[in-house]
C-alpha cells in the first residue's frame, strides 16, 4: 500500500494510482509502472502496518508519517469486546465443534451402517474419528484454560 498527503489529508491507495496530481504536477496513466523513487518524488510513502499487529485483536487509527523511516503507519490499539470471556470461550468452543462434525460427517454412514446392520467400520477410519475427536477434546481444554479475551479469539480451532 501507499498513502500522500494532499493538503493535510492522507489519503491511502493500494499502489500508486495510474492518475494522480501531486506537487509535481498531473500524471496520467502511468502510476502503476513508476518505480518506487519515482513515486516517492511525487509524495508517495509506502504503508507500513505497526509491529505486532493482528487485525483480529487489534484496531488502526490515525496514520501518520515517520520521518525517521519514511514510511506511514498507524496507531495500533486493542480491541474491546462486549461478550464476556466465558461467551467468547463457548462461541470458540461451538466453532470448533462445528468444524469437528464437519469433517466427521464424510464418514458418519460408516456409524450408521454399523448401527443399522452391524458392519465393522474399517479401521483407518476409527483411528480418523478418534484423531479428530481427541484434537478436539485437547483444543477444547486448551480454550477453557485461556484467561484473556484476546487470546480467545485468536486461538487457532483448525483441525487440518
Amino acid at each position: 500500500m501507499k498513502a500522500i498527503n494532499k493538503n493535510g489529508t492522507i489519503e491511502v491507495h493500494q499502489g500508486i494510482p495510474n492518475s494522480f496530481s501531486s506537487s509535481l504536477g498531473t500524471v496520467l496513466g502511468g502510476g502503476s509502472s513508476m518505480s518506487d523513487e519515482e513515486g516517492k518524488a511525487h509524495g508517495f510513502f509506502d504503508v507500513v502496518l505497526p509491529s505486532g499487529y493482528d487485525d483480529r485483536i487489534h484496531n488502526l487509527s490515525d496514520i501518520f508519517f515517520v520521518s525517521k523511516d519514511q514510511h506511514y503507519t498507524y496507531t495500533k490499539s486493542n480491541k474491546t469486546w462486549s461478550e464476556t470471556l466465558a461467551q467468547l470461550k463457548a462461541n470458540k468452543i461451538d466453532n470448533l465443534k462445528s468444524l469437528a462434525n464437519n469433517k466427521l460427517k464424510s464418514t458418519d454412514w460408516y456409524v450408521i451402517r454399523k448401527a443399522e446392520l452391524g458392519t465393522d467400520i474399517p479401521s483407518d477410519v476409527v483411528t480418523a474419528r478418534a484423531a479428530i475427536k481427541t484434537t478436539v477434546d485437547t483444543k477444547e481444554n486448551e480454550i477453557n484454560a485461556i484467561s484473556k479475551k484476546s487470546d480467545v479469539v485468536i486461538y487457532d480451532i483448525n483441525l487440518d
